[in-house]
Order: C-alpha cells, then sequence, then structure tokens
C-alpha cells in the first residue's frame, strides 16, 4: 500500500495538501481536479476593523482597514493572505487638522477601476465629528503603497445625511456602489442603499433603498444595517451586511437576486429572516462584522474577511474599544447554491472539511457526537476540524472539532465518536492519528491509528471506524481530501 512511504515523504505530501500557489485572476473559478485547501492562522491583524482585502493582477493582496485612532488611511500588501500578517503598513492619507474629512475616519476600501485606484472611505468633520459622509481618494500610480492621492471630494447623495462603508461592484457590466446611510424620514440609525455610477466618485440616477433594520437581531442596541459586501456565485449575487450595536450584537444579515435581474429594484432581492455569522461563545468570538470578500491564492476558494472580538464585556462605548481584530475563513458553498459562513473559527489555524474520494460530495462529520459521512451539511461547523499536532506526540496528527474545541475525533470500541479531551493516556492515543499519503489519491490523506497501527480512520455504511483496510474498496473508503 502507498501507506509503507517513508515517513518524511509523508509529512512532505500532507504539507503540499496546506500550501497554495499563487495565480493572479480574481474570481473563483471551479477547477477540475483535487481542491487546495485554505489554511489560514487568525487573528490576521490585531486592531484593525471594518477590514477589506483586493486581490489585484500584479499578484499582490491590498489591505485596509479602520485603525483605532480614527485619523488615517493605511495600507498593506503581501503575495499571500496570512503574508498580510507581517506585512509593512504604509499610511497613504491622514486626516484634514480642520473642516471635512478632519474625524472619524473609518472603513476604507481599495478598488481598481479603468487603470487607476480608489479608495472610498467615511469621516466626520473636525467641528462636528459625527457629521459622517463618504469621500474618494485617487492614485494612477502602479503601486498604491508608494504613489501619490488625489482627494476627488465627496459622494453626492440625494439625502445630506450621516453615511458610510461605501463599496462598489460591478455586476452584468454595471458598476454600482452600495453603502449605508440614515433616512431622516425613518427611525433607525441606518440602511443600506444602492445606486448606479457615473463615474467612480460620482452616483447616477435615483438609489435604491435596499433594507432597513427591522428583526429583533438587526436593532439589538441600535438599528443598523450597514458594512454592504457583494459577492456573485452561479448566477446569483449576495449582499452581505452588519447588523445591530458593534458590540457582541454585531453580526451579519444577507441579501440574496438574479445576477441578471434588476438590482435596482428592491422585489429583485431577498432578505434572510436570520443572520448567516454571528457570536459564538464556544470559539471565544463576539461581534463578527462588517465582512469583505475575497479569494484564496490557487483562485479556488472564497474567502470571508471580517472583524470581531475576543472577548464580550466591553467598558463604555463600543466605538472606543480599539481591540477589533482583521480574521480571515473559508466562505463554503451549499448545495442550493447560497453562501454559508459557518461559525466564527477559533483563534489559530484554521479548520478544513474532510471530503471523501469515493463519495466527494460527502464530508466527515459529527453528529449526535457519533462520526459519520454526509452530503450537503449545512450546519457548516459540524463538517469542520482542526488539524492539530497530535496528542500523542511523535510527528501525528489530530482532529479537532471546530464548534466543540477541545473535542477529537476518537475511536472507541472501533467506532469514531467526538469526544472531549479527558486527558488521560487512553484518549490521547485513541485520538491520534499518523497522515499518510491517500491510499487510493496521492493528492488526498489517510489517517492511520497511532494506537492501533495498520488500521485507518475510514467510512462504512456513511459511519467513521478505525478498521483494517485489506482491499481497494476499503482503501478508497479510508482515503479523504482536505477543504
Amino acid at each position: 500500500m502507498t501507506g509503507t512511504l517513508p515517513y518524511a515523504r509523508v509529512l512532505a505530501a500532507v504539507a503540499a495538501l496546506l500550501t497554495f500557489v499563487v495565480l493572479p485572476s480574481s474570481p473563483a473559478p471551479a477547477l477540475a481536479g483535487p481542491q487546495t485547501p485554505a489554511s489560514y492562522t487568525n487573528p490576521l491583524a490585531e486592531r484593525r476593523a471594518d477590514a477589506q482585502i483586493h486581490r489585484h493582477t500584479d499578484g499582490y493582496y491590498y489591505f485596509t482597514a479602520t485603525v483605532p485612532e480614527y485619523d488615517r488611511i493605511v495600507l498593506r500588501r503581501a503575495t499571500t493572505l496570512q503574508g498580510l500578517s507581517t506585512a509593512p503598513e504604509t499610511v497613504i492619507w491622514t486626516k484634514h487638522a480642520t473642516g471635512e474629512m478632519g474625524a472619524h475616519i473609518w472603513a476604507p476600501e481599495i478598488h481598481f477601476i479603468d487603470g487607476k485606484w480608489y479608495v472610498y472611505f467615511a469621516a466626520g468633520r473636525s467641528d462636528d465629528i459625527w457629521k459622517i459622509r463618504m469621500y474618494v481618494l485617487e492614485s494612477s500610480a502602479a503601486n498604491p503603497l508608494t504613489g501619490g492621492w488625489t482627494e476627488k471630494g465627496r459622494i453626492a447623495t440625494p439625502m445630506d445625511s450621516f453615511a458610510l462603508d461605501a463599496t462598489t461592484f460591478v455586476v452584468g457590466g454595471i458598476r454600482y456602489l452600495s453603502w449605508a446611510q440614515k433616512d431622516p424620514a425613518v427611525a433607525t440609525n441606518s440602511n443600506v442603499y444602492l445606486a448606479r455610477m457615473a463615474n467612480p466618485w460620482t452616483l447616477s440616477g435615483t438609489p435604491t433603498r435596499l433594507t432597513v433594520p427591522t428583526y429583533p437581531w438587526e436593532t439589538a442596541g441600535f438599528k443598523v444595517n450597514e458594512g454592504p459586501a457583494l459577492i456573485e456565485h452561479a448566477g446569483k449575487v449576495f449582499l452581505s451586511y452588519s447588523a445591530a450595536a458593534t458590540d457582541s450584537n454585531y453580526c451579519l444579515g444577507l441579501l440574496s437576486a438574479s445576477a441578471s435581474g434588476d438590482l435596482l429594484d428592491p422585489a429583485a432581492w431577498t432578505k434572510s429572516p436570520t443572520p448567516v455569522f454571528t457570536t459564538n461563545t464556544a470559539t471565544g468570538q463576539y461581534g463578527p462584522g462588517h465582512n469583505s470578500f475575497t479569494t484564496s491564492e490557487d483562485g479556488r476558494s472564497d474567502v470571508l474577511v471580517y472583524h470581531d472580538r475576543g472577548y464580550k464585556d466591553i467598558t463604555g462605548d463600543p466605538l472606543d474599544d480599539p481591540n477589533r481584530r482583521t480574521r480571515i475563513q473559508k466562505l463554503y458553498w451549499n448545495t442550493d447554491g447560497t453562501p454559508n459562513f459557518g461559525i466564527p473559527v477559533a483563534d489559530g489555524a484554521a479548520p478544513h472539511r474532510l471530503a471523501s474520494v469515493n463519495h466527494p460530495d460527502h464530508h466527515v462529520r459529527h453528529r449526535q457526537f457519533r462520526g459519520r459521512l454526509d452530503p450537503d451539511v449545512t450546519n457548516l461547523a459540524d463538517s469542520q476540524f482542526r488539524t492539530v499536532p497530535g496528542l500523542a506526540g511523535n510527528g501525528t496528527v489530530s482532529l479537532e472539532s471546530a464548534n466543540f474545541p477541545g473535542s477529537y475525533l476518537r475511536e472507541r470500541n472501533g467506532e469514531v465518536v467526538l469526544e472531549k479531551n479527558d486527558g488521560s493516556a487512553a484518549f490521547k492515543s485513541s485520538a491520534t492519528f499518523r497522515p499518510r499519503t491517500g491510499l487510493t489519491d496521492t493528492a488526498g490523506v489517510s489517517y492511520e491509528s497511532y494506537g492501533a497501527p495498520g488500521r485507518f480512520l475510514r467510512h462504512r455504511d456513511f459511519l467513521l471506524y478505525v478498521e483494517p483496510v485489506a482491499t481497494t474498496s476499503a482503501e478508497a473508503d479510508a482515503t479523504f481530501r482536505l477543504e
């Protein structure tokens, strides 16, 4: 069997599964062959909120975010997403000393449009810090970190009121701007709007109001819909937005529409009645929101970018708390074509899914704490596991549950179950595996039991066991691909 390869070669093969090939394309196309998993460590950047990452055709990711001092716009770039964590940061613009753009510099986004760079941001006045409006910077430099920037001025909207969180995108060849704004005639703090653009700093036509906060989860603390971000997939467009106060109540909602429909018609959009991404006390993540989307280095995976805090209790105004941090994790797609955000994963290495090679639409998951193989696991975190250093050591691995941190897949009387680590030697041995090159697919991985050498993690009748694999069929049952 290929499971007898020298161990150093096996570890190298597994490591190859956790690396990326940097490609310059920005969409995430459906590609043939095994999928290279996205491997990230969170948080990506401390004290950086409202994060946005733009993947450009020059092979770089460009990262910008709100700084807690609310006084400047920063950029960093790297050829990998994880590289942004340690990339040097450049201040490209600083708030005015007086008048407009003199306070509350919030939520910058960088976009490349018609051969030039544009940064959209919100700012208040030095003499009226809550008179927040949207503004645009422009640069014709190839490298936006080193080029000069021209102030294109304020984005004029029909209502001269509190406005922020501008983002721009193209659907069906039409460029749009979406943003959040307060309507004095509506008893909310902000709603989400959409309009066509005449140029990168000017609206065209009458804006459409897409969503008003009405659900309890949208009105907790404050009545807020803000921070829109768009992603397109399988003929549909999805506009995520942030809701509620910026404490642990902060969360993501979702609008959806046909990509070929009239996006300026509010009736073309469907609003989810429940949030799609929320605080998770088990993983220690609070108030996830103000997201954006990018793609993995190999172009195969969509990636969710967002901020949250690592604690719930905040003293005073949440806007005065500086510790929102940028995080990234893979965005998955349900079989019906809708995005599955899952849960904000725990700090540290991000989890993966294990897809069966002989049932590629089935994934390893736990249900009622029994390990099994199922298709279309919409409770995504049930099918996500962190590959961590083996509890029994010696270059091994263990598979830790994403939604039950501290619990691991382990063998008990031949069956695979999910249980909390009790610290015993017996538990550690039964929850530890030696990763092997996939028994029937060298791009995959198989897991040989540490405590029972020669036995492998495998599925049989869609339940998971640790058993010998004496046939080609059984070897296939014991081979998985990381996603």
